[in-house]
């Protein structure tokens, strides 16, 4: 795939100055960073592409090349310009840009200040998935979910490690056509971690952690949907030395439910009623997510007819009041009649009570579709 043009990436013409790409590049910069997009590959692919494209257009040498000859003007020639950096190397050169955007300039998972220091390595997440029935949806509930996840073993400890002197990195200098180039990659030593093991009990791996099964309570607000993922922060695989423990992400899924179809905030009961109840009118009792309620059917009702009882469906997950319950009401045909029920309907076969005469209000069936998502 062709590379965007770089002025594209950071939205921004070549006229611009300075200052004005080191703002834009800021502005895509945090948009994308991975702490705000977490497991998210496309936002890392375009916090690096924003990267690169700064790292060009910040450097005049480089901005007059690139003006005039593109993208080829880099080829072949290693580093950033010619092939991308990886997400230290952007921290390491270009982490002055960002100030304190993400509080004190520390970023969970990707170095305790882009300038340096520490880098705090956080352990990984952990998935499940959790089954809903459509009334815990509807009115939110708590679960215990139980999940086996890596903690530090009691009586672990951990000493500096000698190869990175406990910053999580090592630096690099490479010559290039460019000049000499530094980049910062993790330490192999330590995995970034910035401390190895100094002791650790014999059921303990190599990071000096164990398997430990834990009960954890999750709070589940009204109105999930499926396929929605919640985080709980730090209830993940823990990491070793001073790292930050992963997250647990739970994937809920929706159970379906015997007589409400659910569709957004809106749920949908379907009820059948006979012919005589349609003619004479009756009441009958039906399903909501609350609990059982009794409806009153007018004498007469024609099948197709839509009766909204609102405020009866799924509370909006972003708290904007709830859904309605819509009971679509549909007259029962019977396929087979006695012989006196044939000609009792063969005699009405005439009647002028049962001869059609829809009036102007009542509505065609795409009409009163149509009426439903309006």
């Amino acid at each position: 795939m062709a590379k965007r043009d770089y002025y594209e990436i950071l939205g921004i013409d070549k006229s611009a100055s300075q200052a004005e790409i080191k703002k834009a590049y800021r502005k895509q910069a945090i948009k994308y960073h991975p702490d705000k997009n977490p497991d998210n590959a496309e936002a890392e692919a375009k916090f690096k592409e924003a990267a690169e494209a700064y790292e060009v257009l910040s450097d005049e040498n480089k901005k007059a090349r690139y003006d005039q000859f593109g993208h080829q003007a880099f080829e072949g020639a290693g580093g950033f310009g010619g092939g991308g950096m990886n997400m230290d190397d952007i921290f390491s050169q270009f982490g002055d840009i960002f100030g304190g955007a993400f509080g004190g300039g520390g970023f969970s998972g990707f170095g305790g200040g882009f300038g340096g220091g520490q880098r705090r390595v956080k352990g990984s997440n952990l998935r499940v998935r959790l089954k809903l029935t459509l009334e815990e949806i509807a009115n939110g509930v708590e679960k215990k979910i139980k999940v086996k996840r890596k903690v530090q073993a009691p009586g672990t400890t951990y000493k500096t490690c000698t190869t990175c002197n406990g910053t999580g990195q090592v630096t690099r200098v490479t010559n290039t056509i460019l000049g000499r180039m530094q980049t910062s990659a993790p330490c192999n030593t330590c995995g970034g971690a910035g401390q190895i093991i100094d002791k650790k009990p014999n059921d303990a791996d190599a990071q000096g952690l164990i398997i430990k099964e834990e009960t954890i309570p999750v709070n589940i607000p009204a109105g999930v949907v499926d396929g929605m993922q919640l985080k709980v922060s730090g209830k993940g695989n823990e990491a070793p030395g001073n790292g930050v423990s992963g997250d647990l992400l739970v994937a809920i899924e929706e159970l379906e439910h015997e007589n409400l179809q659910r569709e957004g905030d809106n749920l949908h009961y379907d009820l059948y009623v006979s012919l005589p109840d349609a003619i004479l009118g009756t009441s009958k009792e039906i399903d909501t997510v609350t609990g059982k309620v009794r409806i009153k059917i007018e004498a007469g009702v024609q099948s197709g007819k839509i009766l909204r009882l609102r405020g009866k469906g799924i509370p909006s997950i972003n708290g904007y009041g709830k859904g309605d319950l819509l009971v679509h009401v549909n007259v029962w045909t019977p396929k087979t009649l006695s012989k006196s029920q044939k000609e009792f309907f063969e005699s009405m076969r005439e009647d002028d009570h049962f001869t059609p005469k829809p009036e102007r209000g009542d509505k065609s069936f795409f009409e009163k579709v149509k009426d439903m998502f309006s």
